[in-house]
């Protein structure tokens, strides 16, 4: 069971592990040991899961999302499969506690009135200086 939240958490039956061979150094053992973890975990299909939730973590643009709502997270960091094993649950879990708190949502609000007029002011200067680079003057013409 990974424990994510005291709400929130993920039976060991919705997580699917490979042990592969790690890439990098590791001399002769590299060759021999599958340390390097994959674990998969189906986001859109997890019971596990409110849809609050998972439609929060689909709408995250991360590249170990994969187009079916699947999450691979891949760990080899160390040079045991338990600690590897430990890393990919630790960053999955961190990727859904990320999300846990829903954003609040944005409150429109307009300018003020000595906002638009200090914009109107800086806009007519502008102009005025503008104006007086090309030898007429903008506003006493008018």
């Amino acid at each position: 069971m990974l424990q994510i939240s005291p709400t929130v958490s993920i039976p060991d039956a919705e997580l699917e592990e490979r042990f592969v061979r790690a890439s990098g150094p590791g001399g002769q053992n590299v060759n021999k040991v599958s340390t390097a973890v994959e674990l998969r975990f189906d986001i859109a299909r997890s019971p596990s899961l409110d849809d609050a939730l998972r439609a929060r973590v689909l709408a995250r643009r991360d590249r170990r999302v994969d187009g079916n709502g699947v999450i691979l997270i891949s760990a080899q960091r160390f040079r045991t499969q338990e600690r590897n094993r430990e890393d990919a649950r630790a960053r999955l879990a961190a990727l859904i506690q990320s999300v846990l708190i829903p954003p609040r949502p944005r409150v429109a609000t307009k300018p003020t009135r000595a906002s638009k007029e200090r914009r109107l002011k800086s806009k007519s200067t502008r102009a005025t200086v503008k104006g007086l680079r090309t030898g007429r003057a903008w506003k006493d013409d008018a």
